[in-house]
């Protein structure tokens, strides 16, 4: 329960089959004032009356107020935990990860640098023989498809609004952390909630322009339809999920059931605010962001894709992806879905923005290595690929929530399962979404780096 903000927890009741199940059925509230500000909640359970059928149960409460020299600012000190939260374990595994950037960014550019001088040498090489002898070399390589590694991606509607939304995910979720740094949002209940969807309302622009602009690049035409995807995809999502589990909610008459108000409330903000604002970002996306300026021609047929080894297949390199990504965030996750699926408040979000960039460089280098690896096989397929296998991220998350909710939580039944896998669900969603455009971002920028040094003829 809450007053005035302060979280309260208390027992409900205890037994088991042998000995019978009771219920506490008084309750004590001690509250601590300072001046006219409540500052401190405690909540005592006492009389203990056995449950059996048919019989009456009278529930009584009783208010205690007590003055309290704490100051209303200070009120919630007692319910952050930095035995918890700032144990050796979160240091050593911020630590770990940030090792595992040093290394793994020394690592790809050690082997990129290497590889790439060699293939430029060749390449070098190459340019100066005449056709017989270029004919009769042994030519392979990513220069290969540089007439089709530029192609526009399948399903160019589809990838594009996901990019958009991932810009746009992206922005929301730095913005959040730092306004949660610095304002102490866990200090209200529902803030952290209220401010991001403000946030991602007002930064709808963002996905408009990216999600445009590569939409145009890409020679789309078919501009409303994309306009409303970009608009709508996630936010459908999102309510989609919270509507079903609401209902269920609303059948359970739980506390958690969201109020009809807020859902026909949330329904404007996405036709009245964020629509809007999405096709201002669009219509500034074509004009200054929709000219194709890629440094090789695109060829008119496609390039047939050889075979390769199985390990270079896109489905492989997608699965294998988002391994490290995850490693990176392992611990954290923990903490987050402690905070947040058991009685603790996170307030660490100075840990959280250090894994926040940890996670963008690690996504950032394993996708340039998967797509490298990718284009040495000639397989230009590599938006997809990059998108993917960062995105593959949030599937070894997703699998993560299922041991967290099985060994972890004492959760039952149908609503607390729904409620459990359906926000798990939304959360590993926008996470993919992130840290798919994150290895996009990452990778275009390497192809389009690699591809202009070299002098294509």
């Amino acid at each position: 329960m809450y007053m005035d903000d302060l979280p309260i927890w208390g027992i409900v009741g205890e037994g088991d089959e042998n000995d019978g199940y009771y219920i506490w059925t008084h309750k004590r509230f001690d509250v601590g004032y300072n001046g006219n500000q409540i500052v401190d909640v405690n909540l005592t359970s006492e009389v203990k009356v056995k449950l059996s059928l048919s019989t009456k149960i009278v529930f009584t409460y009783e208010v205690i107020w007590k003055k309290s020299d704490t100051l209303f600012e200070n009120r919630f000190d007692k319910y952050l935990d930095p035995t918890f939260f700032q144990h050796r374990i979160h240091w050593f595994s911020i630590f770990n990860s940030f090792m595992m950037v040093i290394f793994l960014v020394g690592l790809v550019s050690m082997i990129l640098m290497r590889t790439l001088r060699k293939d430029y040498a060749r390449y070098s090489k190459d340019e100066e023989m005449d056709d017989m002898e270029r004919d009769l070399g042994d030519e392979y390589g990513w220069k290969q498809v540089h007439g089709d590694v530029f192609r526009p991606a399948s399903q160019a509607m589809l990838f594009s609004a996901l990019v958009g939304t991932g810009y746009q995910i992206s922005v929301v979720a730095s913005c959040v952390i730092l306004f949660a740094i610095m304002g102490e949002l866990y200090t209200e209940r529902g803030s952290l909630l209220s401010t991001s969807i403000f946030v991602y309302a007002a930064t709808s622009p963002v996905n408009g322009y990216f999600g445009g602009g590569l939409y145009s690049r890409m020679g789309g035409k078919v501009w409303i339809k994309q306009l409303l995807l970009s608009a709508f995809m996630l936010p459908a999502f999102v309510c989609g999920t919270a509507f079903f589990i609401n209902f269920i909610a609303i059948y359970y008459h739980a506390s958690r059931a969201i109020p009809f108000v807020t859902m026909v409330a949330v329904t404007f903000i996405c036709f009245f605010v964020i629509l809007p604002l999405t096709l201002v970002g669009v219509v500034l996306g074509r004009n200054l962001a929709g000219q194709p300026n890629y440094p090789c021609r695109i060829n008119a047929v496609p390039r047939p894709i050889p075979e390769k080894k199985w390990f270079m297949e896109p489905a492989v390199i997608i699965i294998l992806g988002g391994i490290l990504p995850f490693g990176s965030i392992f611990i954290e996750m923990y903490f987050i879905f402690t905070s947040f699926w058991a009685y603790k408040i996170y307030y660490v979000y100075g840990f959280m923005l250090l894994v926040f960039i940890i996670l963008a460089i690690v996504t950032v280098c394993v996708t340039i290595v998967c797509t490298y690896f990718l284009l040495n096989a000639e397989d230009y397929r590599w938006q997809w690929t990059s998108f993917m296998a960062a995105a593959s991220t949030s599937g070894y998350v997703y699998l993560y929530s299922f041991y967290y909710f099985f060994f972890k939580t004492k959760m039952y039944g149908l609503f607390q399962t729904t409620f459990y896998f359906g926000y798990m669900a939304l959360f590993s969603t926008v996470l993919g979404i992130m840290c798919g455009t994150f290895g996009y971002i990452g990778t275009n920028a390497f192809v389009r780096k690699i591809y202009s040094t070299v002098k294509i003829d």
